[in-house]
């Protein structure tokens, strides 16, 4: 049976509790870290599952989107689960799956959303592992996101900006009281540097729930974030209870110290917020981690890359990350993007540091067409863009615009549905190594 696509989430909880419920309370299992906010939630994810697991947990991690396979969303010790446990695990819940779409179908109500059956599905496999903490990133918004049917005793928010305005509010106000709606009663709260108005909404949250507040530059800071060659960072954070310097991020791009120096925190936090970590647990968790389709190279002769960023915010994170973690001569970027994103604010983050621009679209419904993208950047650059509705070949032209010049570059992003394509041709076609 076919479900409601993540594009348009039910605001609502009750179905996904009910199931969980059913199924034995697989939500409550294990304590929860709970992540929200704009941009960087994945990565922040990653990284705080990394850290914890090199202090001897083993970690359950729901992220979302995937890039080619589901079983990436849900991993288990650092590694996805298997596409057998994940088809098991289903096989599992699906008779209460069932029951719950049966009630809500007798009530007139639509049967769970993908997404919904997705983190019953997920809170079912940590429970089934068993897993000694989950780190949930939202899927959308945060207060009726079917993950917030857990309790997290650790909220963290990474930077809130304007993004799925139709879900979620026209300001960043709005959007922030949404995503406030994670923070549950004496939870300990970690957020990254907020706008005003986002800062007052989680402040005002955590006042009604009688919760720790804990922002960076005030409780905690990035003291050093510096480029250690193009594909990682020397960093030292300034923690809740302690101190960590010279530390290796294998991540490319500063945003990534920070999204680091928020992971540290919310670790912190989760072991009370009171003692130091090990620096050596530190040096390890960050050695360790990873973040698929953020400045991930795919491709070399000449060198691809791929990014995740697919709204404004994000797009001007990765223009500002490009001239270090892409020292080339010659950038041609790959852009394609979905029809509820603000095409326009990407575009104008990224024409800065890209050379030329080749427009393409994913298969989604909702892909916005290559050709009306290329009027668009022509438009706002006015430079001429080319044009493919199939990735393939588009992919393919901006290879050979980047090695006609020696130095030359290739950035494919602005929407996450055709960083898929772009891994699984790299690997067919062997344009190369594909990092992590």
């Amino acid at each position: 049976m076919e479900r409601v696509g993540e594009a348009q989430p039910e605001p609502r909880l009750a179905p996904t509790r009910r199931a969980a419920e059913l199924l034995g309370d697989v939500h409550r299992a294990y304590p929860v870290v709970h992540l929200t906010g704009t941009n960087g939630k994945s990565s922040t994810a990653r990284i705080i599952a990394s850290l914890l697991g090199a202090h001897g947990l083993r970690v359950g991690l729901l992220t979302s989107p995937h890039l080619e396979r589901l079983a990436e969303r849900i991993e288990i010790g650092g590694e996805p689960v298997s596409d057998e446990r994940l088809v098991a695990n289903w096989d599992d819940i699906a008779p209460f799956i069932a029951i719950v779409d049966a009630e809500l179908e007798a009530e007139g109500e639509p049967r769970l959303t993908f997404f919904e059956a997705l983190t019953v599905l997920a809170f079912a496999c940590f429970a089934d592992a068993p897993v000694d903490v989950a780190v949930l990133e939202v899927g959308m918004g945060g207060e009726w996101d079917s993950t917030n049917v857990a309790d997290g005793s650790v909220a963290v928010f990474t930077p809130i900006a304007l993004d799925h305005a139709a879900r979620l509010g026209n300001t960043i106000a709005e959007i922030a009281r949404t995503k406030a709606g994670i923070i549950k009663p004496a939870a300990r709260v970690v957020s990254a540097i907020q706008a005003p108005e986002a800062l007052a909404e989680l402040e005002r949250a955590c006042e009604i729930q009688e919760a720790t507040l804990a922002v960076e530059g005030q409780a905690f800071e990035l003291t050093r974030n510096d480029p250690e060659g193009p594909a990682s960072r020397l960093i030292s954070v300034r923690g809740i209870a302690g101190t960590y310097d010279d530390l290796i991020l294998p991540l490319r791009g500063a945003h990534q110290g920070e999204n680091a120096a928020v992971a540290i925190a919310a670790v912190e936090s989760f072991f009370g917020g009171e003692q130091s970590l090990r620096q050596d647990l530190v040096e390890q968790g960050l050695v360790a981690a990873s973040s698929p389709g953020r400045l991930q190279r795919i491709g070399y002769a000449p060198a691809v890359y791929i990014d995740a960023a697919h709204n404004p915010h994000g797009a001007a994170a990765l223009a500002e990350a490009v001239p270090e973690a892409i020292p080339h001569s010659r950038l041609v970027v790959v852009l394609g993007v979905l029809e509820d994103k603000d095409a326009d604010g990407v575009i104008a983050a990224l024409a800065p540091v890209a050379d030329a621009f080749v427009a393409t679209q994913s298969d989604s419904p909702r892909a916005v067409d290559a050709f009306v993208l290329a009027d668009r950047i022509t438009e706002l650059t006015g430079r001429h863009c080319d044009a493919f509705d199939r990735t393939d070949e588009a992919f393919e032209h901006a290879r050979e615009l980047a090695g006609a010049e020696e130095g030359g570059a290739v950035l494919i992003t602005g929407s996450i549905t055709i960083l898929g394509d772009a891994i699984r041709i790299a690997r067919d076609e062997d344009w190369g190594r594909v990092d992590g």
